[in-house]
């Protein structure tokens, strides 16, 4: 799967030049531009699998930071305060990682 098979190759490249410098990422900015708010459920979770580098199920920190680059290769890493910043919005059980459910809740709230 490509993520431009669901998302719009324009609207990626919209959503990431808002945040291209450092610090400026804002997920729910992001989630709108790129089109992604607008899935539904299924589709945002399949995104989901995209996201996950391991195939565990979960996003940790180190796959947090390569988020921008699930999207184009050549976008920048996220600061260590946005990787952080990322997983506190979205880890709602608190266990130091975002599963495929609280990645949907978090993309549609």
């Amino acid at each position: 799967m490509s993520i431009t098979d669901v998302l719009s190759a324009d609207d990626i490249a919209a959503a990431l030049q808002e945040c291209q410098d450092p610090d400026t990422f804002e997920p729910q900015k992001f989630f709108q531009t790129s089109g992604l708010s607008k899935m539904s459920a299924s589709q945002v979770k399949d995104v989901f699998r995209f996201l996950d580098n391991d195939q565990s199920g979960y996003l940790d920190e180190d796959e947090l930071k390569f988020f921008l680059q699930k999207f184009e290769s050549g976008a920048r890493e996220l600061t260590e305060s946005e990787t952080k910043s990322l997983m506190a919005a979205a880890d709602n059980d608190g266990d130091g990682k975002i599963g495929a459910d609280e990645f949907q809740e978090m993309v549609h709230s």
